[in-house]
């Protein structure tokens, strides 16, 4: 139920697009990465993760994260060039759907290997958000750019290692207060400020989970004085 959630947004958005509503249909891809996240929890905490699960969150994700985010890029900027955008958004969709597919059959310890599917479809969907008067042949690179990304083999932080009791407080408060600051300041701008920032942390391999983890002697102490 949850992750028909994931694909019930993905489908609304689609609707609206259709429809010339172009920054409702966004705000829907960021609400379905909140069901992308909760069904894996709900699937653990109840027991009840199955290969029919993986296999149905793969699909919603194509459709959440991967055809709207590539619509939304092409009606709202890339539609100008024709064949050109077209293959642009298409490349985009078939990089996020050829992700899920490895990521189901590989499964690697540690970070990501290339930029995970439902922060590419955001890194996207932000720019209708921002709204940035992006030129067509810039909409189409970065269509093509994020798509590369999510095949390569960048490695991205996952939060998925990093258990309870395991994080720096203080990291933790601190990136808390930045990204408060960064939506009271930029606002609508704010959701593409930090996408930016995580897409770029993976090209300068910044391990958001090492960086959040206490270190040994810290985690030690916690744990005798728990």
């Amino acid at each position: 139920m949850v992750t028909s959630g994931n694909l019930l947004c993905g489908m609304m958005a689609l609707f609206l697009l259709f429809h010339g509503r172009f920054v409702p249909a966004a705000w829907l891809v960021f609400m379905a990465v909140f069901f992308d996240c909760m069904d894996g929890k709900v699937a653990r905490s109840l027991g009840g993760g199955t290969q029919f699960g993986l296999e149905f969150d793969s699909l919603a994700d194509v459709v959440s994260f991967g055809v709207v985010p590539a619509m939304l890029m092409y009606v709202s900027y890339a539609d100008a060039l024709g064949l050109w955008g077209v293959l642009a958004a298409s490349f985009f969709a078939l990089c996020g759907a050829l992700r899920l597919a490895r990521f189901n059959v590989v499964h690697m310890p540690g970070p990501f290997q290339g930029l995970p599917i439902p922060a590419g479809g955001l890194f996207l969907a932000s720019f209708i958000l921002a709204p940035v008067p992006l030129h067509p042949a810039a909409a189409a690179f970065l269509c093509f750019g994020t798509g590369a990304l999510m095949i390569s083999s960048v490695p991205y932080g996952s939060l998925k290692g990093l258990r309870k009791g395991q994080g720096n407080r203080k990291k933790f408060l601190l990136l808390a207060g930045i990204l408060a600051l960064t939506f009271v300041s930029l606002q609508s701008a704010a959701p593409l400020a930090v996408m930016t920032v995580y897409v770029v942390s993976g090209l300068i391999r910044f391990d958001w989970e090492k960086w959040l983890s206490r270190e040994t002697g810290e985690g030690e102490r916690a744990e005798k004085k728990a």
